[in-house]
């Protein structure tokens, strides 16, 4: 954000039960579902237990921004990192990251990682604009239910 760029600030909050349906539609419109994945069951998730939960930054009543975050005891990981698109370039995407920040800083956790598909390079970009750097690292995985792997 460039000092000729006004700035627009976020009220960030946890989601409550009546955001829920707002903000699947939001994680939709920026094409974060996928297939195999149900956000109903990924934001419960979050929810059920104190290690994890979903913000929710709003520009007076509009969502704009969310972010699914949570920790394993030694490392925080965020998902679902959404601004909407008629609400980019508004520092709503730094804004959220420093609240998830934040809320990880709370408990104690030290370490922030999460995981970005190669072919999103604008993404990339923007971690890299607010201070994270690539790590080497090879990713594997495994369907606990035998199904074939996923990209």
């Amino acid at each position: 954000m460039n000092s000729k760029t006004p700035r627009h600030d976020l009220t960030v909050k946890p989601i409550e039960d009546g955001d829920i349906t707002e903000v699947i539609a939001l994680w939709q419109r920026c094409g974060l579902t996928r297939a195999w994945n149900d956000p109903a069951a990924d934001i419960a998730l979050a929810r059920k237990e104190a290690n994890a939960t979903v913000l929710l930054g709003r520009s007076d009543a509009t969502l704009a921004a969310s972010v699914l975050v949570g920790h394993d005891g030694h490392r925080g990981w965020v998902y679902y990192l959404t601004v909407d698109p008629d609400h980019r370039f508004k520092g709503y995407g730094r804004q959220i990251m420093l609240a998830a920040e934040g809320w990880l800083r709370a408990r104690g956790i030290e370490k922030l990682q999460l995981m970005v598909r190669g072919d999103n390079p604008e993404v990339h970009a923007f971690y890299q604009s607010i201070g994270y750097f690539e790590q080497e690292h090879v990713v594997f995985a495994k369907w606990l239910d035998g199904r074939e792997p996923t990209p």
